[in-house]
């Protein structure tokens, strides 16, 4: 009797013994799956982070609106002289903001230069559209003879070309700098008998 009774406590003392293991172990993978769920989620966040707000992108410049303030154009002999006032934009798609140099718009004719205008150094902030207007001078008076620029002012349009590269630096937190520029290639038909520019392409 005194042997079963002995038997009885030392199975009982067992199964309370595994039981304690297996609470421990069941402890210890709760642990690590906390552990391996929390470094997962780390790293998504970290990843989300490199390529969103971390990912430095080139800024956006372009001409947006134009308008004529003054024009004189003649077939005969072929010349034109025009004033016009354009709105260029410059977009930060970036999470820092975009600090950049003074640069020159070129417009052509053809191929040929017939004017230029000064865009300011600036600033535009972080993930915003910074609109700066600017008013330019053109005149043909570098295009030669031979071009096709009489049949168009008889037909009553100018196609005129314009471009530039802004080039400056996105910060990220006051710690990371980056240089990045900006091309402008826009093409325009300004429209003699309107007076208006119309079907402003930019790429």
């Amino acid at each position: 009797m005194a042997r079963q009774s002995y038997e009885q406590r030392k199975t009982g003392t067992e199964s309370a013994a595994e039981a304690s293991k297996e609470l421990k172990r069941k402890k210890r993978m709760k642990l690590v799956v906390y552990v391996a769920a929390f470094a997962i989620f780390q790293t998504i966040v970290i990843l989300i982070f490199s390529l969103t707000v971390m990912r430095i992108r080139n800024p956006k410049f372009r001409l947006t609106s134009v308008t004529v303030e003054d024009l004189t154009a003649a077939p005969s002999p072929v010349s034109f002289n025009m004033k016009l006032s354009a709105q260029v934009v410059v977009k930060n798609s970036n999470f820092g903001h975009f600090k950049f140099d003074n640069t020159t718009i070129w417009f052509d004719y053809g191929g040929v230069g017939v004017g230029e205008a000064f865009v300011a150094k600036g600033r535009s902030k972080a993930r915003s559209t910074k609109k700066m207007n600017v008013t330019v001078e053109l005149n043909s008076n570098n295009i030669p003879n031979n071009s096709s620029l009489e049949s168009e002012i008889k037909a009553g349009f100018v196609a005129l070309t314009g471009h530039s590269k802004l080039s400056g630096k996105v910060q990220l937190m006051k710690l990371i700098k980056k240089k990045k520029s900006a091309e402008m290639n826009c093409a325009m038909l300004v429209n003699l008998v309107t007076r208006a520019v119309q079907d402003i392409n930019c790429q």
